[in-house]
């Protein structure tokens, strides 16, 4: 299991506006695919995953027509 520091950002929908939510976290995990399939179970969802090449996995999410975006670095 590796661990993460996990950043969540929750996009404004109004134009104009270009505040976030952004969440911040350590998180221990096995699979990162199937820790987006369970964070929005039940929901409709659609997701790009990237992987950058300092290995950095960027999930580019959209969700009820929100656009979410969580990124993962691992730690250590």
């Amino acid at each position: 299991m590796k661990e993460y520091e996990a950043v969540w950002e929750i996009f404004n929908k109004c134009p104009g506006n270009q505040m976030r939510d952004v969440f911040v976290e350590e998180l221990k995990i096995e699979d990162l695919d199937a820790f987006i399939r369970d964070k929005f179970k039940g929901e409709e969802v659609s997701y790009e995953k990237t992987v950058r090449e300092d290995g950095t996995v960027i999930y580019d999410i959209l969700t009820s027509q929100i656009k979410q975006r969580y990124s993962f670095t691992e730690i250590g």
